[in-house]
C-alpha cells in the first residue's frame, strides 16, 4: 500500500509532464457522492490548472461507463478504468464495506497528490467528499 512520502511505480500513468497530479480514488460512476466529487474537482478545474495540477480520477468501472459519466457531467479530466484494479491494489484503497448488513469490496474513496516525480506528498483515506477539493488545493498553495 502507497502512502505519504512514497515513491509510486511505473503503473502506466500517463506523464503529467512536470505537474503535480491529484489521482483520485472512486467507488462508483454515476452515484451521488460520486458524482459531487467528480463535479466538485470539474468546477475547480481551473484552480488547479492555476496550480500546475492536472486531476486524474479512477475507479473500477468500464471505459463505456466512464464515457458516459464525462458526457453527462462534462468532466475535463481523465477517467481511468482499472477493471483488473491494478492501481486500486497498489494504493491500498480497496476495502470491506458494509451495506444493509451485506459485506462486499469496494473502493475507498481516497486522494492522493503526487509531486511531478512521482512522489506521494499527501494521501486522504476514507474521504468525506464535501469541503474535500478546496483541502487539495490548500494543501497544493502551500507547496
Amino acid at each position: 500500500m502507497l502512502n505519504t512520502g512514497d515513491q509510486i511505480p511505473d503503473l502506466g500513468l500517463k506523464s503529467t509532464e512536470g505537474k503535480y497530479l491529484i489521482l483520485f480514488f472512486y467507488p462508483k460512476d454515476n452515484t451521488p457522492g460520486c458524482t459531487l466529487e467528480a463535479c466538485s474537482f470539474r468546477d475547480h478545474q481551473s484552480d488547479f490548472s492555476d496550480l500546475n495540477a492536472v486531476i486524474v480520477g479512477v475507479s473500477k468501472d468500464s471505459e463505456k461507463s466512464h464515457e458516459k459519466f464525462v458526457d453527462k457531467f462534462n468532466l475535463p479530466y481523465e477517467l481511468i478504468a482499472d477493471e483488473d484494479l491494478k492501481l486500486v491494489n497498489a494504493f491500498g484503497v480497496l476495502k470491506e464495506k458494509n451495506m444493509f448488513g451485506k459485506k462486499y469490496m469496494g473502493i475507498e474513496r481516497s486522494t492522493f497528490l503526487i509531486d511531478p516525480n512521482g512522489k506521494i506528498l499527501q494521501s486522504w483515506r476514507k474521504v468525506k467528499v464535501l469541503g474535500h477539493t478546496k483541502e487539495i488545493l490548500e494543501e497544493l498553495r502551500n507547496l
